[in-house]
């Protein structure tokens, strides 16, 4: 838990050039993620509200979500600190710059599959807003309306912060599973108008 309020902390501080977008819409769709869960708490025994099972089930998720896209941020920062590592390894012969080849590889995968990974999360977060947004306490409109926003903006940050990676990458076998991945979750992302 340290760590993660860690990552927050270093993308708050304008100097720190190593933790950035990817942490930061990570973190977004975890706020999003934790509003999903207060709305839903709110919601129970309101009248014409859904069924208390239906927002357990609600809360359940977003509970889950919050924790894995929380712990998500601090794994961009980590994924991101490998591929600095990476780079700064020595290519003095060609058998260092062999392994320093193979070290870029791996952490700029890592680098790429790790804000794809948050972007599911944070799509699943999309979801769930969508599945309460018509049955709700009206009284958290603007919580439910903050969560959409920011669900919305951890998403499309994790997939700009993916789709930066992929051009660094020299298997074509792993862009192209990424990418494939990639546009399934875009065409499944619900899309929400402002009401």
């Amino acid at each position: 838990m340290e760590v993660n309020f860690e990552a927050i902390q270093r993308v708050l501080d304008s100097k720190d050039t190593t933790t950035g977008g990817g942490t930061a819409s990570s973190v977004a769709g975890a706020m999003a993620s934790g509003l999903v869960g207060m709305v839903a708490r709110l919601s129970i025994g309101k009248p014409g509200a859904a069924s208390e099972a239906h927002y357990q089930e609600l809360i359940s998720s977003a509970d889950k979500l919050k924790d894995l896209l929380f712990d998500g941020g601090s794994k961009d920062t980590s994924a991101f600190a490998e591929v600095q590592l990476a780079y700064r390894l020595p290519k003095s012969s060609e058998e260092k710059k062999t392994i320093r080849g193979q070290a870029i590889e791996s952490a700029m995968t890592k680098a790429a599959t790790v804000p794809l990974e948050n972007a599911v999360n944070c799509a699943r977060v999309q979801d769930l807003c969508r599945r309460i947004e018509n049955n709700y306490n009206k009284n958290t409109v603007s919580d439910l309306k903050s969560a959409i926003y920011l669900s919305q903006a951890g998403f499309l940050g994790c997939v700009e912060n993916v789709k930066i990676n992929l051009p660094y990458l020299k298997n074509q076998k792993v862009v192209d599973g990424i990418t494939k991945q990639l546009d399934s979750i875009m065409t499944k992302a619900p899309v929400f108008t402002d009401r």
